[in-house]
């Protein structure tokens, strides 16, 4: 290795490192982070705390509700992005209509778990057609759109591995807990599903960024369209400035004036 081979080593691994703690930040923002978590295990844990200590539908079903909106608050109160705890007050207003119609607090969990079920066949499904569903929602996130789809085929192969990822993970879970809705009480079933709230969405967010961290680095698609628009504006100073150069006007002459006829000539009469 010669001492001209070292820094163009280090400047890769610098770039590497660099892609790595951008896909990171990018998983994050995706998926909200450690506080997102909390807000989707929270609601869940107080419902199934409190019915287990007095089996009251009533009581569980408004705290798990009440925790969930207070939440909200607390995100609107920072100025912080709601979308995570938006959708935590709606899966938890779900569950608590369920339980609340049916008079069964296992129904609780039902729109969840139904919601679960959902979101596996859906990435599975869309990996199959070719438009991986992770790849649709960390598109926007990296700035790259869709521009995987065509343009970068390692990307989009990494975006198929990661929802073919999500899916089973996904599936396996909801392999767990549908007969747990059938044969278990509503104790256990709660307890079960509060505990793989997390460790699965672990391990799916450490999948994607294992595949995400091989594959090529993303297409911003908004910074090459700033600069087709910059580049669009300095051809047309360009060409106004030669314009200028040669002593031609740049602008339109007014409506009805005549150009100068040639000398010794006299314009026609109309």
């Amino acid at each position: 290795m010669t001492s001209l081979d070292k820094p163009t080593e280090d400047t890769q691994d610098t770039e590497a490192g660099d892609a790595r703690a951008v896909t990171e930040a990018a998983l994050f923002e995706a998926f909200g982070g450690v506080r997102g978590m909390v807000e989707t295990v929270l609601p869940g844990l107080l419902f199934v705390t409190i019915f287990t200590l007095n089996n009251d539908l009533h009581m569980s079903a408004i705290a798990a509700l009440a925790v969930s909106l207070v939440l909200v608050v607390v995100r609107l109160a920072m100025k912080d992005t709601v979308k995570h705890a938006f959708s935590g007050v709606f899966g938890v207003a779900f569950g608590v209509v369920f339980a609340m119609m049916t008079d069964n607090a296992k129904n609780f969990y039902l729109p969840g778990m139904l919601y679960t079920l959902g979101l596996a066949l859906a990435y599975i499904v869309t990996a199959l057609a070719g438009v991986p569903l992770i790849g649709l929602i960390l598109g926007p996130v990296f700035k790259e759109n869709l521009s995987w789809r065509t343009r970068n085929p390692g990307r989009k192969k990494a975006y198929t591995k990661a929802s073919y990822a999500w899916g089973f993970i996904l599936l396996a879970k909801s392999a767990i807990l549908f007969p747990l809705y059938w044969w278990a009480d509503t104790e256990q079933l709660g307890w079960v599903l509060v505990t793989l709230k997390i460790p699965p969405f672990l391990l799916a967010v450490w999948l994607t960024w294992v595949f995400l961290a091989k594959a090529p680095a993303p297409i911003d698609v908004f910074a090459e369209m700033e600069a087709a628009e910059q580049a669009e504006k300095e051809r047309e100073e360009r060409a106004r400035a030669e314009r200028e150069a040669r002593g031609e006007d740049t602008l339109d002459p007014a409506p009805g004036a005549r150009r100068q006829a040639p000398q010794g000539l006299t314009p026609p009469e109309g």
